[in-house]
């Protein structure tokens, strides 16, 4: 499949859930099965080069007016599991937030108001025949959302710094099953020490997300386009997941004065990473 361009995309991180084929029904079935015997799939790079050329056009494409075909595949213990990109779904719920995220005279000059009301017209309309619609793919700008490390643990982290042809990678891949697990025990760590609040809300939201798939499915946290824009060292020397899981066993345990600790170590990686944005 021809890409739209070479240049790398930074900035995106992303929380993935790849479902087994048989979650799907027919037709969508067969179509991800054919599609994952594919040598020639596209990547999340090619898939963000996409959304921001549908930018360049006048007026832009806010939303594309199909939906996607395309998936990432992975095979887990023999087993075909497919995570569909549904670019359109993400294109109408990242609207949603782009008002949070950029000043309303650049919002206004990347997206004109006639073309944001459009498409939230579309969406409600498209909504009201699908209401049961959920995307396999929840996106981050900038940062990783702390909620998504109390998902995974530092043992599935994988590294590779890679080659002259290879890009760099920062992923964590566990069991269904292990991330609800994970959810309902930090859930309890978290209200007990410190009752409701932003952090607990996030941990909430994503727990019903992921109720929403099939136990059998695999979940994914790709660093994404950030390694691109964080140094090798820091990289090698990123032990986020460690932390959180660190942070809240210390509340488990009463142990205020460790949680602070490991949730400084947080705070101040991703400050630096924030403060990338800035100069950008």
């Amino acid at each position: 499949m021809p890409k739209v361009s070479s240049v790398v995309v930074p900035y995106a991180a992303y929380l993935r859930v790849y479902e087994p084929l048989s979650a799907f029904q027919e037709p969508e079935r067969g179509h991800w099965a054919r599609y994952a015997r594919r040598p020639d799939r596209p990547t999340y790079q090619d898939e963000l080069r996409r959304s921001l050329a549908d930018l360049l056009p006048t007026p832009p494409i806010a939303v594309p007016v199909h939906e996607s075909g395309d998936a990432f595949v992975l095979e887990v213990e023999g087993t075909v599991c497919v995570c569909p990109w549904r670019t359109r779904l993400r294109g109408w719920q990242a609207l949603d937030g782009l008002a949070d995220e950029l000043p309303p005279p650049v919002l206004d000059a990347v997206l004109p108001p006639v073309v944001r009301r459009q498409a939230a017209q579309d969406y409600e309309r498209w909504l009201a025949r699908n209401p049961d619609a959920r995307p396999w793919i929840r996106t981050a700008t900038w940062q990783v959302p702390l909620n998504w490390f109390v998902l995974v643990s530092d043992e599935e982290r994988r590294y590779d710094e890679g080659t002259a042809d290879v890009p760099p990678a920062l992923r964590y891949r566990t069991p269904m099953v292990q991330a609800r697990r994970r959810v309902a025990r930090g859930l309890r760590a978290l209200r007990d020490a410190i009752g409701e609040g932003p952090l607990v809300d996030g941990l909430v939201d994503v727990g019903r997300w992921l109720e929403e798939f099939h136990p059998r499915s695999l979940v994914e946290l790709d660093y994404g386009g950030l390694v691109h824009v964080l140094p090798a060292g820091e990289l090698a020397d990123d032990r986020s997941a460690a932390d959180v899981a660190a942070g809240i066993e210390a509340l488990r345990r009463g142990d205020g004065a460790a949680a602070g600790e490991a949730y400084g170590r947080l705070v101040e990686r991703w400050r630096a990473v924030r403060n990338r944005r800035s100069a950008n």
